[in-house]
């Protein structure tokens, strides 16, 4: 990962091979950011007139890059745009922040070293730059070759210029400060968590089966002190979890559960995260049509994301219990796949129609989450990929957040506003239940088709213990980027709702939960 460091040094003297500047709309043109100023002396003072030349407008995420003015140590000027400049006596959004300093990341690849000249007021300006820096230079580069024919999974180089911004240093933190510092790690440790999401999601399903998976989950266990449990096939099997089988049974790979755990000696609260790990969706015996199944390797990013905050949390060192439970399988349609129209017994001893068997990630969740209630948490947070009619519902960047307890679902989605992860609260009408009443069984995987991201979380409902807070985030939309990327988005596998997580996670340690 791209390498971070705070300076005190002035733009115009860090030693660096591009220094990377803000600019925004001001009410007469293009304006030159706060922490620019000793560039734009160099400039004579005209650097917004210059940019503005070249046809720059100062819109969220343009870049502009242009060759250093004497008297400036670096010898490339890259300015980003931050949008609409602030009100007077206003700072700017930490979010503006994080995405433009993505942007800029991304447009220095190759690059070996980079200063941010972005606006830093505090430390929480230097953590949002921080982290859209370390997140806007990630690049999934396993299985591409180096142009001569090798593949860098074989451990041959990259090409240079496509190789991530090697360093970015981050102008106006100071780096003997204790808060400058504290934000600095957190932001490390936070980005290579969510860049190990990322990863994970990118990776084909042909090397990331629920066995491998797992398997990465004991690796990270053993690499950061965390306790980690692995139920194979044989123990679903005979502990009757007939949802993460009956999903599992279909595919030569069979599922997993996976519970990895961080505990802290003087913690009086515990989070369990689940996450639906569904490494590879064709839909089962109910296909999914041409189309839709080119990019069902992400169907595990609630897992992903689940796995990285409980690493995060344990990097971090937070005073509070995490529970990750990652319900691992792949789907696939076979002789002995489970068939629209059978009944499977769940962990809870509840039963259940499958009425399509392309609804299968609220099934092995189900058994997750039931085992989750069992340890009496004092909230359950599950992660899923789970329903494109939530896509259709809030688009491609939105998640959303349902819940048992407005309080807590207030809570969750003002907790990823605050990180800059775009969410919507939504509601769990109780008249959407009756529809999936089943004949033959004590409900049915399927319901009413609209309102169908609602009905899936009612199902949900059902398999949480009683009495335990419980929210449901579907990240469908937001988990896996196909257009070009923006900001600190990269395309592929994007982390979505680690930085919810760990809020949480940090908040529930200082009693900010209750």
């Amino acid at each position: 990962m791209t390498a971070l460091t705070l300076s005190t040094s002035s733009a115009a003297t860090v030693r660096a091979d591009a220094v990377v500047v803000g600019v925004a709309k001001g009410a007469k043109g293009v304006v030159v950011a706060p922490g620019a100023e000793a560039v734009d002396k160099a400039f004579g003072g005209k650097l917004a007139a210059v940019l503005e030349t070249l046809g720059a407008s100062a819109a969220e995420g343009e870049v502009t890059k242009l060759p250093a003015a004497d008297g400036l140590k670096a010898p490339v000027v890259l300015a980003v745009g931050l949008g609409d400049a602030p009100a007077k006596g206003d700072g700017y959004d930490n979010e503006a922040l994080r995405r433009a300093a993505g942007s800029a990341a991304r447009a220095l690849s190759g690059t070996k070293k980079a200063g941010f000249a972005l606006p830093v007021e505090d430390a929480e300006a230097a953590a949002a730059v921080s982290e859209g820096a370390l997140l806007g230079a990630y690049a999934f580069t396993t299985y591409r070759s180096n142009g001569n024919g090798s593949n860098a999974k074989g451990g041959k180089k990259n090409d240079a210029k496509s190789a991530p911004l090697g360093e970015a240093t981050i102008l106006g933190g100071k780096p003997r400060d204790k808060e400058f510092k504290a934000a600095a790690e957190r932001s490390v440790a936070l980005a290579a968590e969510i860049n190990r999401a990322r990863d994970l999601i990118n990776t084909p399903s042909n090397d990331l089966d629920p066995k491998s998976f797992a398997a990465q989950a004991q690796a990270a266990a053993k690499e950061f002190g965390l306790k980690v449990e692995v139920l194979d096939e044989k123990a679903l099997k005979k502990g009757g979890y007939g949802g993460l089988m009956g999903v599992g049974q279909g595919s030569e790979t069979p599922p997993r559960l996976v519970r990895i755990a961080h505990t802290h000696p003087k913690a009086d609260k515990t989070l369990a995260l689940v996450g639906k790990g569904i490494t590879y969706d064709s839909g089962g015996i109910s296909l999914k049509p041409a189309g839709h199944n080119e990019t069902m390797k992400c169907d595990m990013s609630g897992a992903a994301a689940v796995f990285a905050a409980v690493v995060a949390a344990a990097r971090l060192g937070l005073k509070v219990n995490v529970t990750g439970w990652l319900a691992l399988a792949e789907n696939m349609p076979s002789g002995s796949a489970t068939r629209p129209g059978d009944v499977l017994t769940m962990y809870s001893g509840k039963t259940v129609e499958v009425l399509n068997t392309d609804a299968e990630g609220r099934l092995v969740l189900a058994d997750a989450l039931t085992r989750a209630s069992e340890e009496n948490p004092d909230a359950i947070v599950d992660v899923a990929t789970l329903t494109g009619a939530m896509v259709l519902a809030l688009g491609n960047r939105t998640f959303a957040v349902m819940a048992n307890d407005d309080a807590f679902r207030t809570s969750i989605h003002e907790i990823a506003e605050e990180v800059g992860e775009q969410s919507w609260p939504m509601p769990m009408p109780s008249e959407l239940r009756k529809g999936m009443d089943s004949p033959v069984a004590d409900i049915a995987n399927m319901g009413e088709r609209m309102g169908g991201g609602l009905v899936a979380g009612l199902f949900l409902k059902e398999f949480v213990g009683e009495g335990i807070t419980w929210a449901h985030l579907d990240i469908a939309g937001p988990a896996f980027h196909e257009g070009a990327p923006w900001g600190y988005t990269p395309k592929g596998g994007t982390g979505s709702a680690v930085r919810t997580l760990v809020r949480l996670a940090e908040r529930t340690a200082a009693g900010d939960l209750g």
